[in-house]
């Protein structure tokens, strides 16, 4: 039984997404990713400064007339939701955490694959894999896909990168696009992420809280690793210039991995408008295609 306040925030992240859908996406995602290929349709009568190379022959010869052949592209496209449930996405120095936003990006893709026709999937990892849904389609799918991401409780608080890169070679043998939506706090992966970007169409989604850019100088202060649960006593005035600057050469450490890979970037916060983060990359998507 899923409590009544998760079932709540579920329903909050649903109707966030779908309006985003409805109002800015859908016409982004149909144009953003090509389809399989092209199949034939049905054949049309030539018309001057039509390409002759496309001429269907045989009608063209058994009606005296040329005829050109006509082909539609073939959308059905498989979409895999990677998404990281460490430790690390509970955090959030606002109003929201990094797996809500996590929840809120998935669902968003997930009802702009559904209402496109597409089959879409989940692979919820920690440092092991810690759920599979093979990709599907209609509305319970999206649906099952928002609870996991959002209400599901790992194993693990762990993160181990490259092992879900691995899974994800394993399991989706055919070319597929795969949105990777992590704040990629890790190492190690980056020989796995190349070659993830090489099999499929790769989008990696970091999500990053502010607190993790630059940390305030408030003296000394406890922490914990949401991740081992270690605490420390740290003097955020002594580390502050040092924290910066580690995070900063990360982010761009990171930027030089999408980029040398052939992979795509989308960058989200817990400050918000990540939606228009989302909408925004699909935009330019369908500016290159």
């Amino acid at each position: 039984m899923i409590p009544a306040e998760v079932l709540r925030q579920m329903r909050r992240v649903q109707i966030r997404a779908r309006r985003a859908v409805q109002s800015l996406v859908g016409g982004e995602y149909h144009s953003a990713f090509k389809g399989s290929g092209l199949s034939f349709e049905d054949v049309r009568e030539y018309q001057p400064g039509d390409d002759i190379r496309r001429i269907d022959w045989n009608v063209t010869a058994r009606t005296g007339r040329p005829f050109l052949k006509r082909f539609v592209e073939e959308r059905e496209l498989t979409i895999l939701l990677a998404v990281d449930l460490s430790g690390s996405l509970r955090f959030g120095s606002t109003s929201s955490t990094k797996r809500v936003v996590a929840s809120e990006i998935a669902a968003l893709i997930a009802l702009a694959a559904i209402g496109n026709g597409d089959c879409v999937g989940l692979l919820a990892f920690t440092d092991q894999i810690e759920r599979y849904v093979p990709p599907g389609k209609g509305s319970h799918q999206a649906m099952r896909l928002l609870r996991d991401v959002l209400v599901y409780e790992p194993a693990s608080r762990g993160t181990d990168l490259q092992a879900a890169l691995r899974e994800i070679a394993t399991i989706q043998r055919r070319r597929a696009i795969v949105f990777l939506l992590s704040d990629f706090h890790g190492d190690g992966y980056e020989q796995a992420f190349r070659r993830a970007a090489r099999q499929h169409d790769l989008i990696a989604v970091r999500i990053a809280d502010p607190l993790e850019e630059a940390m305030p100088d408030v003296g000394f202060v406890r922490v914990r690793d949401a991740e081992t649960g270690q605490t420390r006593l740290i003097d955020s005035h002594r580390i502050a210039d040092e924290y910066r600057e580690r995070s900063r050469t990360a982010k761009v450490a990171f930027e030089s991995l999408v980029r040398s890979s052939g992979a795509d970037l989308i960058d989200a916060s817990t400050r918000g408008r990540h939606i228009d983060a989302v909408t925004d990359f699909l935009r330019r998507r369908e500016r290159r295609r």
